[in-house]
């Protein structure tokens, strides 16, 4: 099991640094891929949040459960927009946004946490349960990609050189897999910890749905987006029937 997570943690990692190799091989990747697959990804995040990882979470945990959401939702907005500068996604390649490197570097780190606890919550679900894992490294995958190119086009945009713009990328993805590694040191044995480590890791999913992706997805200049951010939701319901069949 443990050989079959770290190998999920890495294919999310990958997408990362696919992404971050994207932007160096062709800097002005168009907008509308980006805005789609952020669409996606926020659609099917939000559905697997509030029909699995929010009721199973309360199911293992009762009311403490709430607490441990509370904290996950925190951490996030701690580390991504009180500790460190303004983190949104999206392509930054003009002259008028995101130039300075100190701007960059902060982004960079409120990025490097996020990829962590996409990490973090890939593992958690598939010690939890292997179908739920699944369902959350999806999730994770729709929105490594832009994520990718994201942390490129900042770093392009900040004066780095290449080989730091890749190097940032490969960094963000490396985090991913620590964040995969991070719940190996909770005991399969004991649900309570299990538990409270979904709920955090569900917290975490809902800000990074409802306050890094939605927002972004409706500042788009095209309707086909906020529309798509449906269709991940009815993904994520196919996805779960489909892999139920074939998981059960």
């Amino acid at each position: 099991m443990i050989t079959t997570i770290l190998l999920f943690g890495l294919a999310a990692a990958v997408a990362e640094v696919l992404g971050g190799a994207l932007i160096l091989l062709r800097p002005t990747w168009p907008k509308r891929v980006q805005e789609t697959l952020l669409a996606l990804g926020a659609g099917f995040i939000i559905a697997l949040v509030f029909f699995k990882l929010i009721p199973i979470s309360f199911e293992q945990l009762g009311e403490s459960a709430a607490l441990y959401l509370v904290i996950g939702f925190s951490l996030i907005h701690f580390f991504e927009h009180t500790l460190v500068g303004h983190l949104h996604f999206g392509e930054e390649t003009h002259s008028h946004v995101m130039v300075s490197r100190v701007a960059s570097v902060s982004a960079f780190t409120g990025l490097l946490f996020h990829a962590f606890f996409d990490g973090f919550s890939i593992s958690v679900g598939m010690q939890f349960d292997f179908l739920l894992g699944l369902l959350v490294f999806f999730g994770v995958l729709l929105h490594k990609l832009p994520e990718g190119l994201t942390i490129g086009s900042i770093m392009l945009a900040g004066g780095y050189s290449r080989r730091t713009v890749f190097l940032s990328a490969l960094a963000i993805g490396a985090a991913t897999v620590v964040g995969t590694c991070a719940v190996f040191f909770f005991s399969p044995a004991d649900k309570q910890i299990l538990g409270a480590a979904l709920s955090i890791s569900a917290g975490a999913a809902v800000y990074v749905g409802a306050s890094d992706l939605i927002p972004e997805i409706n500042k788009s200049e095209h309707r086909l987006p906020p529309f798509i951010v449906f269709f991940g939701m009815m993904l994520f319901y196919v996805s779960e029937r489909l892999l139920e069949g074939w998981v059960r």
